[in-house]
């Protein structure tokens, strides 16, 4: 007998293969991963989409259809003039279309197909895994339903629209004004630039598949676990078509039942039924990181005792409540103070934006994640598919979810984000991995606080609520909430919410050749691996300071991979790398740091004492970073230049242009060359040369002093006596600083 777990692999029925179909490729996009080369029309995503509630017979329509793109007004097109690979959306590479969509568009798609002869004498419903964002749905000419929301699931019963013998055809509407409307829509933006949003996603991006049911089946499932009871509560939601109706439930761990219960209900026809029973879990296997331990569930649904519907689901037996630490407020996980580390994970692929390639790549991410030595994520302003919620519940990771940030600027808009946000919670509600809802990200499209967050704690009370992750704390919920770039901080606990850093770090990398642009930026630039590894190393210590005083509960890492332009990542955009190298991480997040380097300044900065510089703010000779530049027309004053409030920086002389060019004189000793770094604080992109060659290059800014690597060419310039130190800044928007010098750095054996 096959275990209940082992059923949310199942593949499609053999009868439900796609035939043979046109040749299709991705189209060029700007970067690849290693699984887009196993994307093809006869495997697009065929896994069973829905693992918390399984059956065995269903019919995947993911593949090639034809697809159209006209004017929003416009009716259906009599010609559909393009291929599109469902369900990769149809601004991805994989699509095989990438076209940018506009609010002024409207998306078509068209496919026939057949329904199983095995089928007939059943209901048999139709289902989207997200089309974003509102989408009508015909069959055979006559309209199944409409929807409106991207990120939720949606099913239309499309029984009596079906032919009885021969093609279907199916055809689905879709229109998305993502940044253009008051919808929620995360980081997606019709224009991305440079910064921390990125290509939208319209229309399908989620499976599309058929099941057949009996008139009363059920329709969905809450498993509420209850650690301390060695109980759990599973409600049972039902269609029926007015006859007696019997709800069997059993338990499992592994193929041992564990309990059973059974629930009967006289309804009158067609209606819902919601019965809850509570089922005994004795001596319960405890969910957590280290022991993702998963139960199995079998539900069965009787009339005249024949069993009409079975399905199969799981659930864990996991409690995350506050409690208290000798005397501080923290997050308890099964009754026990639980630290929480993890990166923000942004869920955006180079190949299908919103949707990863394939099922491995999706598990690939939580795979890393741990390996890294995290526990937790916080899934940030998007909702995956159910499947990439089933991998953290198998491999073990902790969630904190993020409500997809909206505009919220109109009265239809904050309704349909609280209709949304609903779903959310009902919809991800049984997933163990989860622990945590996020309602708002800082301050994007907030309103409401305190009526949402509260209302959330009702719907779900055996999760924490994020009120506001980031700078708009309204004081409600049961974590105070807050952003540190590159930090760490805390606040301080209070007596009924825990304190958290929901954001920190942000250090930049460019590797080359696996960017989706040849530029990118972070919050803190990095000169290479080693500094990346060593700064990594100094946030995590702060990290763990914090969490012994005041008594810090979590924190959260920005982030998993690079996206778009941003290099933040601890991977690439690609995933091919870990940027650092897999171990310097997991060492660091175990507490495993790199001892703290020996820093001598041989030409201090401004940082302690000013140090005296000449500088222009305007344009000078392209010659104005050699030796032999007559630099006695510049200004002279003491560093570091920049304005006030600019995060870390120590100005004593107030720069406000776009552009400054310092340069200063100082006397090296003999040392070893391969010891010397640069000490830079720059915001925004700097450049520095020693003697006239190129030293290193930073982009973007940091909010402090850091040193880089120098360029060999630049070592091999400087030498014992007098040197010449030149550097250029360049500004756009926000504070602004510069200052530099030059030091050596020995890392102690560890």
């Amino acid at each position: 007998m096959k275990s209940i777990l082992a059923l949310v692999l199942l593949t499609p029925l053999t009868a439900a293969t796609l035939s043979a179909a046109p040749a299709w490729q991705p189209a060029a996009g700007p970067l690849a991963t290693r699984w887009t080369k196993e994307v093809s029309p006869k495997s697009a995503l065929p896994e069973y989409p829905r693992p918390q509630m399984v059956r065995e017979r269903w019919l995947n329509l993911n593949g090639l259809w034809d697809f159209a793109l006209t004017a929003q007004d416009a009716p259906q097109p009599q010609a559909f003039d393009t291929r599109i690979l469902v369900p990769f959306p149809v601004e991805s590479s994989l699509s095989g279309v990438m076209k940018t969509v506009t609010e002024k568009d409207r998306l078509w798609y068209r496919r026939n197909f057949s329904v199983p002869r095995s089928w007939r004498g059943r209901r048999v419903l139709l289902h989207f895994g997200a089309v974003d964002f509102a989408a009508t749905v015909w069959v055979n000419g006559t309209e199944a339903g409409q929807h409106r929301g991207g990120y939720d699931a949606f099913t239309f019963d499309v029984t009596d629209a079906l032919k009885q013998s021969g093609p279907n055809e199916l055809v689905v509407s879709a229109w998305d004004p993502t940044d253009a409307g008051p919808y929620a829509r995360g980081k997606q933006v019709r224009k991305p630039d440079q910064g921390i949003f990125y290509t939208a996603t319209s229309g399908i991006w989620q499976t599309v598949w058929l099941e057949p049911v009996a008139p009363t089946h059920v329709e969905s499932l809450l498993v509420t676990p209850d650690v301390d009871g060695s109980a759990a509560d599973v409600q049972v939601v039902a269609r029926t078509d007015g006859l007696e109706t019997a709800v069997k439930v059993a338990v499992f761990a592994g193929r041992q039942r564990v309990s059973e219960g059974e629930l009967t209900s006289s309804t009158v026809g067609g209606e819902t039924i919601a019965p809850k029973i509570r089922l005994a879990v004795p001596d319960p296997k405890l969910w957590s990181p280290d022991s993702p331990f998963l139960y199995g569930l079998r539900v069965s649904v009787l009339q005249n005792g024949k069993t009409v519907d079975t399905v199969t689901s799981y659930f864990g037996m996991r409690k995350v409540a506050l409690g208290q630490d000798h005397g501080v407020t923290k997050i308890f996980l099964n009754n026990k103070p639980c630290f929480m580390l993890g990166p923000l994970d942004q869920g955006f692929w180079p190949d299908g934006i919103y949707t990863a390639p394939t099922d491995a790549a999706l598990r690939y991410d939580i795979e890393m994640t741990r390996k890294m030595g995290f526990n937790m994520c916080r899934k940030h302003v998007k909702v995956e598919p159910e499947r990439w919620y089933y991998w953290a519940d198998k491999l073990g990771l902790l969630v904190w979810q993020d409500m997809p940030s909206a505009n919220n600027n109109t009265d239809e808009g904050r309704q349909q984000f609280e209709t949304e946000l609903r779903r959310l919670v009902a919809g991800r509600g049984n997933h163990p991995a989860i622990v945590q809802w996020v309602v708002f990200n800082e301050g994007w499209g907030q309103h409401d606080t305190e009526r949402l967050t509260q209302w959330v704690k009702r719907l779900d009370p055996s999760r924490l609520v994020d009120d506001a992750s980031g700078w708009t704390d309204k004081k409600v919920g049961d974590v105070m909430d807050m952003h540190n770039y590159p930090g760490p901080g805390s606040p301080k606990p209070e007596s009924t919410r825990a304190a958290v850093l929901g954001e920190f770090g942000g250090l930049g990398f460019k590797v080359e050749g696996h960017t989706w642009a040849g530029k990118t930026w972070g919050y803190r630039g990095m000169a290479g691996p080693d500094a990346l590894a060593r700064q990594y190393s100094k946030l995590l210590r702060g990290v763990y300071a914090l969490r012994e005083a005041p008594g810090l509960s979590a924190a959260v890492y920005t982030q998993t991979t690079d996206v778009e332009y941003e290099g933040n990542g601890l991977m690439t955009y690609d995933r091919a790398l870990v940027k650092m190298g897999l171990e310097r991480v997991a060492a660091a997040n175990r507490g495993d740091f790199l001892p703290e380097p020996k820093v001598t300044e041989l030409a201090p900065t401004s940082r302690q004492e000013g140090v005296l510089w000449r500088y222009t703010v305007e344009k000078p000779a392209d010659d104005w970073f050699k030796p032999g530049f007559d630099d006695r027309a510049w200004k002279s004053a003491p560093g570091g230049f920049g304005t006030q409030g600019t995060p870390g920086a120590v100005v004593r002389t107030e720069w406000k242009t776009d552009d400054i060019w310092l340069r200063r004189e100082f006397a090296l000793p003999d040392v070893q060359p391969d010891k010397l770094q640069l000490l830079l604080h720059h915001d925004e992109d700097a450049e520095v040369f020693f003697n006239g060659v190129l030293a290193a290059k930073a982009a973007g800014f940091i909010g402090d002093y850091e040193s880089f690597d120098i360029r060999s060419e630049a070592r091999q310039a400087l030498h014992t006596g007098g040197n010449l130190m030149a550097v250029h800044c360049h500004q756009t928007t926000g504070g602004q600083y510069i200052d530099a010098g030059l030091v050596t750095v020995e890392q102690p054996a560890r």
